[in-house]
C-alpha cells in the first residue's frame, strides 16, 4: 500500500480533519510532510485533543528507532487503546515492550515512544498489514467520533 493510497482512504472518512504542515503555513518545520488526523467535522483542529492517527515521513528527536531516514520509508501510527494494543502486540499495556526491530516493515508493532498510551505503529504497511491498518484506522476514527460527541454532550 502506498502512502498516497492510505491517505486517500483516511481522507474519505466522514468528519475527518487532516493537518498536514508544509513550508510557509506556520507549522513547525519538523512536521512538514507529515499528516495528523482528527475527528473534526467542522474542519477545526480540536482543542486539547490529540490526533487519533498520524503518518510520519521522518525520524523525530527521541523517536528514531523506525529508521525513517531512507527515501520511501514512512510510518503510520494509530491510537488503538490499551486492550486492542494487547491483542495486536501480545504485550501487556503499561509495560515496556520487549526489545525488537522497530524499523521492521509491514509488521504491527508497539509505537516506539507512545506504546504506553495504546499506540501501535507500522512502517510501510504492505501485503501483511494493509487491511488490518485500514480497519484499525476506521476503529480509531469511530472512537474519536464517539469521544467528540460525548464531549459536546458534556458541554451542553
Amino acid at each position: 500500500m502506498s502512502m498516497e493510497e492510505l491517505l486517500e482512504t483516511i481522507r474519505a472518512f466522514d468528519g475527518v480533519h487532516e493537518l498536514a504542515p508544509t513550508e510557509g503555513d506556520g507549522g513547525p518545520e519538523i512536521a512538514w510532510g507529515d499528516h495528523f488526523f482528527y475527528y473534526a467535522p467542522d474542519g477545526t483542529v480540536p482543542v486539547r485533543t490529540q490526533p487519533y492517527a498520524t503518518i510520519v515521513t521522518k525520524d523525530y528527536p527521541g523517536d528514531d528507532l523506525s529508521g525513517l531516514g531512507p527515501a520511501g520509508r514512512w510510518r503510520v501510527n494509530v491510537h488503538v487503546g490499551r486492550a486492542r494494543y494487547a491483542e495486536l502486540t501480545g504485550e501487556e499495556p503499561g509495560r515496556e515492550p520487549a526489545p525488537r526491530d522497530f524499523g521492521a516493515a509491514d509488521v504491527i508493532l508497539p509505537h516506539p515512544v507512545y506504546w504506553a498510551l495504546g499506540w501501535i505503529a507500522v512502517v510501510v504497511p504492505g501485503e501483511r498489514t494493509a487491511l488490518t491498518v485500514v480497519a484499525l484506522l476506521r476503529e480509531a476514527h469511530e472512537n474519536a467520533r464517539r469521544r467528540a460527541v460525548r464531549r459536546v454532550g458534556e458541554v451542553s
